[in-house]
């Protein structure tokens, strides 16, 4: 195994398991949680501005807190497993992916379409506890879950097609508290789509030197050395849309403080950012946890 690929050993994985279970585990992303932080925090987004028209009681915010954390491990899980069921192939030319568990060979692609149906499985059983409303959320996001892996093949924006998968937690956290979608919940969710286009175009950087050999489309490729400029531009709207919200939902000059908070976690994001160093890239990208739980203590506190 390489210094460039982005599964590690000797981590809990390979100590607390047994080793049938390790690759799966590995191709769930278990061992690596940012994607989930990243998943999961859109939904504190939406549970907090729920939190803050309602007044729920602290105990069933708790249980939306649990339910929404184990789902956003199912589904990070399940899309990982899509993902690198259609990516096999690709995955075996790129240094960072070709020792995940499909592409060499750990778990066989049939295998991992069993793991697939038993992580939705999970993803249903969780959803069933929530609302009516976020039922109908739940099922609506499927196709986008499914469509992401392909945006890559098509277009030179599939982080564009990632926001809107990884931040329809704002809508469904603000739906599982108040039983409806509302404009504080839809704006957040804007501002989560421009954050994701900033965390997830640095995050291809890492990738652009093979994405180009091998025909992958990315941010990164289109945009090249014009990309800090634009992330200071996707970040900038992700503040706006996300101090309109607070503004539309009424909260306080605790929430503006909060995001100036976050507003200088991304302004330094960017400057000490190589993007030409893939460790620097997966190292903001990692930061992103930080920006996103900054912002859901400014909105419950607003």
């Amino acid at each position: 195994m390489t210094d460039a690929s982005d599964i590690r050993t000797g981590n809990w994985v390979d100590r607390w398991l047994p080793e049938p279970a390790r690759p799966y585990a590995r191709l769930a992303r278990l061992d690596r949680p940012i994607g989930t932080w990243l998943l999961y925090v859109p939904c504190l987004w939406g549970m907090a501005l729920g939190w803050q028209v309602t007044g729920t009681p602290w105990l069933e915010m708790l249980r939306f807190v649990v339910l929404f954390g184990a789902g956003a491990v199912m589904m990070r899980g399940a899309g990982c497993t899509i993902n690198d069921w259609l990516d096999r192939d690709l995955d075996i030319q790129v240094t960072r992916t070709a020792t995940r568990p499909i592409a060499s060979g750990a778990v066989s692609p049939r295998a991992a379409l069993v793991f697939l149906a038993a992580q939705l499985l999970l993803g249903l059983l969780i959803l069933l506890q929530l609302n009516s409303v976020s039922w109908v959320l739940g099922i609506a996001v499927l196709g986008l879950v499914f469509t992401y892996p392909l945006a890559k093949r098509v277009t030179d924006w599939p982080q564009a097609v990632l926001g809107l998968t990884f931040n329809w937690g704002a809508l469904m956290g603000y739906a599982a508290v108040t039983g409806s979608v509302a404009a504080p919940a839809v704006i957040t969710y804007a501002a989560g789509f421009f954050w994701t286009l900033g965390y997830d175009t640095i995050y291809a950087h890492q990738d652009k030197a093979d994405d180009a050999i091998i025909g992958v489309r990315s941010s990164a490729l289109a945009l090249g050395d014009r990309t800090k400029p634009f992330l200071a531009a996707f970040y900038t709207i992700t503040l706006v849309l996300l101090a309109t919200a607070a503004w539309v939902a009424g909260l306080g000059p605790w929430t503006y403080l909060g995001l100036a908070l976050v507003g200088a976690h991304f302004a330094r994001q960017i400057a000490v950012t190589d993007l030409d160093d893939p460790v620097s890239c997966l190292r903001s990208f990692k930061a992103n946890r930080d920006a996103g739980l900054l912002v859901a203590t400014a909105l419950a506190f607003g």
